[in-house]
């Protein structure tokens, strides 16, 4: 068999094909857009509570950080959220008053934490979380204790149809 025959007998292109994305497979890379700002995605949590698994991306555009929330309960839900300033102790209260609304805890638990990209520091982490909801129902809050700091979030949900996502380049 002749170089030339062998070469391209055995040679194959490598695939340049991108898995198609979406709210559940995020990538650190990927730019998301919402609410007509285009976000990158800059760190990919992964948390593991027993068998149930949800993320929460950190998008990244210009100085403006927002976490988008994914899970697969019965259906697909999205938050987007925003860090803020609010004092709380553990245990989580029952109630919280935030901007004049008041949050009542909906769940509350322990995870294990897979981190990538700015949140690979938060690799293998435990955190105790909970989750709450405004009396109007529009409203999210969420806490999460990382040690002796707790970050506070709030945010509201969202439809898929509502994220315009372009995978990125790795």
């Amino acid at each position: 068999m002749s170089f030339l025959k062998r070469l391209f007998s055995k040679t194959k292109k490598p695939s340049t094909e991108v898995e198609e994305r979406h709210a559940l497979n995020l990538q650190v890379g990927d730019i998301v857009t919402y609410d007509l700002a285009d976000y990158e995605v800059v760190g990919k949590l992964t948390y593991r509570d027993g068998s149930y698994e949800w993320y929460s991306y950190q998008l990244l555009e210009g100085r403006d950080t927002k976490w988008l929330s994914a899970e697969m309960d019965d259906e697909l839900e999205l938050g987007m959220y925003e860090k803020v300033q609010l004092p709380v102790n553990k245990p989580y209260p029952a109630d919280v008053d935030y901007e004049g609304q008041t949050f009542h805890k909906e769940e509350e638990g322990e995870a294990k934490v897979l981190g990538e990209g700015r949140s690979s520091n938060l690799q293998g982490s435990t955190v105790r979380y909970a989750d709450y909801l405004s009396d109007d129902g529009e409203l999210m809050l969420s806490m999460e204790a990382w040690g002796s700091e707790i970050e506070v979030s709030v945010g509201s949900s969202l439809e898929e149809y509502e994220l315009k996502i372009i995978a990125g380049s790795t």
